[in-house]
C-alpha cells in the first residue's frame, strides 16, 4: 500500500513538476517622475529555457507584456528583454530562437498621465526543455499609486504617450515587406484578410440568426437524448455496483430480515419497498447537492480546466488501485456506527431510511469509485444542471431494484448466484476500466492547453497496454492481492471477456498508423494530433478563426459550416470519425463548404481581455474559448457542443443547426438543403 501511495504520489509531481520549472519575482523601478519600469526576473530551472520577445509567428510562446486595465497610465513602448540571450535553431520548430537559461529579466515601461494610477497587467511566456514545454504562462501584476504628475505635467505626459503609443503602432516599411513576402508564399486560406472586408459586413456576421435557425424547422438538439443516456449510464453503473462485494452479499439477509420482524408478509414487502425507496431518495438527493454547486458555466469551464482535469486522473487511479487490491477507500466506521444505532433505537419509516443510509455507508468502499465516476463523467460530458440528478436517479434505481423484487417474490432469492470471488474479479475488472478512463481526462488538459504530451499514438499505446493487460488477468496469467491464490481454473463467461479485451487490444493497434479505430474515436485524442499517419482520408478544418474563415468564404463564393467544438468533446470526435469520414459527407466538407471549426475550450490568451454583457451581467472573455463560446450562445442561442449551423457570406443561417447523430443520410441531406438554399 505505501509503495503505491508512493508511486502516485511520484506520478501527480512528474504530472505537476512542469508549473514550478520557472520561478518570476517582479519590481519596480522610478525611472523619472512620469515612467515606472516594471521589471520581471525568472529563475529557470537547469534543463529549461524561456523564450524571448523577437519570436517569429508559428514558433514557441514568445515573452509579451498585456494589460486588463490601465487608468492614469499606459503601458508604452515594447517589452524589453535582458542581456544573457542565447540563439540556437530550434530543431522542432525548424527555425532560429533568442532563449534564456537560468536567469532571465524582461522590462516593460509604463507612462503615468494622472496623479493616481493603476494599471493590472501580465506578462505571458513560454518555456521548454529537451523533451517537453510549458502551457503559456502568465505572471500577473497591479501597478498602484498616487505619486503622479498633475496639471500641466499629466497634459504633457498624455501627449508623450499618444505620441509613443503611435510611433509603436506605424510599422516600418521592413516590417511591411516581410509581412508581405509572408503573404505571398503562404497558402490562399492562410493568407486572407479580414482588413479587406467592410465594418458592415463584419458586423452582420454577429447577427443573431436564432429566428432564422427556427423558421427552417425545429432544431436539432441533443438534450433529452443526453439525459437519457446520464440516465442510462447511472443504471449501468448501479447494475455493476449491486454485483461488488459490498452490496451483493447484503441484500438477501436485508430482505429477510424485513420479512421476518414483520407481522405479515404485506408490511414486510411494503418495509423493503419502502427501503428501497430510502436509497433512492439518498441517492438523489446526492445528485441535487452536485446540481446545486456546478452551473451550466461552470461545468464548461470545469471540463477542460488543467488543474481539475488532472485531479480528476489522479482521483480514477487511485479509484483503480483501490478496486485492484492496493487499499481500502473507506469512510469513518463511526459514522456507520452512529447512523446503525439510530436506526436501531429508532421506528418507523424513520428507521428504514437511516438503515438505507447505514447501507449507503457501508458500501462505500465498492460504490465510492463508481458514484465518483459517474459525477465526474456527467459533469463533465453532460452540460446540463439536471444531468448529475437523473445520472443519481439512474443508480440508485438499479440498486434499489433487487430489494424490492426479492420482497415481493422471496423465492427468487434461493436461485440468485452466492457471493464468491467472481465479485473480486468484477472488482479488479472495474479497476483496469477506470485506469483507462483516468487518461481520457489528462488527454483534454492536454489538448485544451497544447501540451502535446498524450497525442494519439501514446494515448492508443497506454489502452492497448492497459486492455493487453486485462486479457491477461481474466486468463490468470496475473494475479492481485485479493484473488484466490489457490484458483487453477477459470470460468467459461471470463474467458469469453478475456478473449474480448484481447481482442480489443488488437483492434487498436492499426490506429498507431492512422487507422480510424471508430470504436475508440470518443475518447482518443483527434487523429490529427497523431505524427505517423498512413491514412489519406482527411478532413480538416482550413479555419479556427471566425472572421478569417468567413472573409475567406466571401472571397471564394462558397457558405460556411460552422463547427462548434471542443477538445474535450466525446461527441465531436465521434462524429469527425463517423460521419465525416464517409465518402459523400467528406466531398461535400471539402469541395463546398468552407469548414470552421471554433473550440469553445481553448484556452489560449487574447490579445486583450473584452467586457461583454449577457443577461444584464458583465462577462469578461480572457481566452479564445471564451470568445467562440460567447458567439454560441449570443448568435445561435446554443451552449452544447458538438453544434453545426450552415451560414451564408452575411452570416444568415442557411439550415437548422445539427448536433450529435450518427446518421450519415440524414447528416448529407441537412448539408445539402443549406448547400440548395445558398445557391438560391
Amino acid at each position: 500500500m505505501k509503495k503505491i501511495s508512493l508511486l502516485l504520489f511520484a506520478f501527480l509531481s512528474v504530472a505537476l513538476s512542469a508549473f514550478a520549472q520557472v520561478d518570476f519575482k517582479v519590481t519596480q523601478k522610478r525611472v523619472s517622475p512620469t515612467e515606472i519600469d516594471l521589471v520581471f526576473t525568472g529563475k529557470i530551472q537547469p534543463g529549461w529555457h524561456v523564450y524571448s520577445t523577437n519570436i517569429p509567428d508559428g514558433g514557441p510562446v514568445k515573452a509579451r507584456f498585456a494589460t486588463d486595465k490601465a487608468s492614469g497610465c499606459a503601458a508604452t513602448g515594447a517589452l524589453k528583454p535582458g542581456g544573457g540571450a542565447k540563439t540556437a535553431v530550434d530543431e522542432i520548430f525548424e527555425m532560429k530562437v533568442t532563449y534564456f537559461e537560468n536567469t532571465c529579466t524582461f522590462t516593460q515601461r509604463v507612462k503615468l498621465t494622472e496623479k493616481n494610477y493603476e494599471l493590472k497587467g501580465y506578462l505571458e511566456f513560454g518555456a521548454c526543455n529537451d523533451e517537453n514545454c510549458m502551457p503559456p504562462t502568465t505572471v500577473d501584476y497591479t501597478l498602484k499609486g498616487a505619486d503622479g504628475p498633475d496639471g500641466a505635467a499629466a497634459e504633457a505626459a498624455k501627449k508623450e504617450a499618444e505620441t509613443e503609443q503611435a510611433v509603436e503602432e506605424t510599422p516600418d516599411a521592413t516590417q511591411e515587406t516581410a509581412e508581405l513576402a509572408d503573404s505571398v508564399t503562404a497558402d490562399s486560406a492562410a493568407a486572407v484578410s479580414v482588413a479587406d472586408t467592410d465594418s458592415a459586413t463584419i458586423a452582420s456576421w454577429y447577427k443573431p440568426s436564432i429566428d432564422q435557425m427556427n423558421a427552417f424547422g425545429e432544431e436539432n438538439s441533443a438534450t433529452g437524448r443526453s439525459l437519457w443516456y446520464i440516465f442510462l449510464m447511472g443504471l449501468l453503473g448501479g447494475f455493476i455496483a449491486l454485483v461488488t462485494p459490498c452490496v451483493w452479499p447484503i441484500i438477501p439477509m436485508t430482505v429477510s430480515f424485513f420479512l421476518k420482524r414483520a407481522d405479515d408478509k404485506a408490511k414486510g414487502i411494503r418495509d423493503a419497498v419502502l427501503y428501497g425507496v430510502s436509497i433512492v431518495v439518498i441517492y438523489v438527493a446526492l445528485g441535487l447537492v452536485v446540481t446545486s454547486i456546478f452551473g451550466t458555466n461552470a461545468l464548461n469551464d470545469l471540463s477542460t480546466n488543467a488543474i481539475f482535469n488532472i485531479f480528476l486522473f489522479v482521483l480514477l487511479v487511485v479509484f483503480a488501485a483501490s478496486f485492484m487490491g492496493g487499499f481500502e477507500i473507506t469512510l469513518p466506521s463511526s459514522w456507520s456506527n452512529r447512523i446503525d444505532e439510530k436506526a436501531s433505537a429508532t421506528t418507523g419509516m424513520l428507521s428504514i431510511f437511516l438503515m438505507a443510509l447505514t447501507l449507503t455507508l457501508v458500501s462505500f468502499s465498492c460504490t465510492g469509485p463508481i458514484i465518483g465516476f459517474l459525477l465526474v463523467e456527467v459533469t463533465t460530458e453532460g452540460g446540463s444542471m439536471l444531468a448529475p440528478t437523473i445520472g443519481m436517479l439512474g443508480f440508485a434505481l438499479a440498486l434499489a431494484l433487487p430489494f424490492t423484487l426479492f420482497a415481493l417474490f422471496p423465492t427468487w432469492l434461493k436461485k440468485a448466484p452466492k457471493s464468491g470471488g467472481w465479485m473480486n474479479v468484477v472488482k479488479v475488472v472495474l479497476g483496469f476500466i477506470e485506469l483507462a478512463f483516468a487518461l481520457k481526462f489528462l488527454s483534454v488538459a492536454d489538448l485544451a492547453y497544447g501540451w502535446h504530451l498524450l497525442d494519439r499514438e501514446a494515448f492508443l499505446c497506454l489502452w492497448i497496454a492497459i486492455f493487453g493487460t486485462l486479457a491477461a488477468y481474466l486468463f490468470g496469467w496475473i494475479k492481485f492481492p485479493h484473488d484466490d491464490a489457490d484458483e487453477k481454473n477459470i470460468g467459461v463467461t471470463r474467458f469469453f471477456v478475456g478473449l474480448c479485451s484481447l481482442a480489443f487490444s488488437i483492434y487498436m493497434i492499426p490506429g498507431l498508423w492512422g487507422a480510424p479505430c471508430k470504436a475508440v474515436s470518443a475518447f482518443a485524442p483527434p487523429i490529427t494530433t497523431q505524427d505517423f499517419n498512413l491514412d489519406p482520408v482527411k478532413v480538416e478544418a482550413k479555419f479556427r478563426d471566425y472572421e478569417k474563415g468567413m472573409a475567406y468564404a466571401k472571397q471564394t463564393g462558397k457558405p460556411v459550416l460552422l463547427d462548434f467544438t471542443g477538445f474535450g468533446c466525446v461527441n465531436c470526435r465521434k462524429m469527425e470519425l463517423a460521419v465525416w469520414h464517409d465518402a459523400k459527407v467528406r466531398d461535400l466538407l471539402n469541395k463546398d463548404y468552407v469548414l470552421i471549426s471554433l473550440y469553445v475550450d481553448d484556452k489560449t490568451r487574447l490579445p486583450e481581455p473584452i467586457e461583454v454583457e449577457t443577461n444584464g451581467k458583465k462577462r469578461t472573455l480572457r481566452t479564445v474559448g471564451d470568445r467562440w463560446s460567447y458567439l454560441e450562445e449570443t448568435k445561435f442561442g446554443a451552449n452544447t457542443q458538438p453544434l453545426y449551423v450552415p451560414v451564408d457570406n452575411e452570416g444568415n443561417a442557411l439550415n437548422h443547426s445539427a448536433s450529435y447523430d450518427e446518421d450519415i443520410d440524414k447528416y448529407v441531406r441537412f448539408l445539402r438543403e443549406g448547400l440548395e438554399r445558398y445557391n438560391k
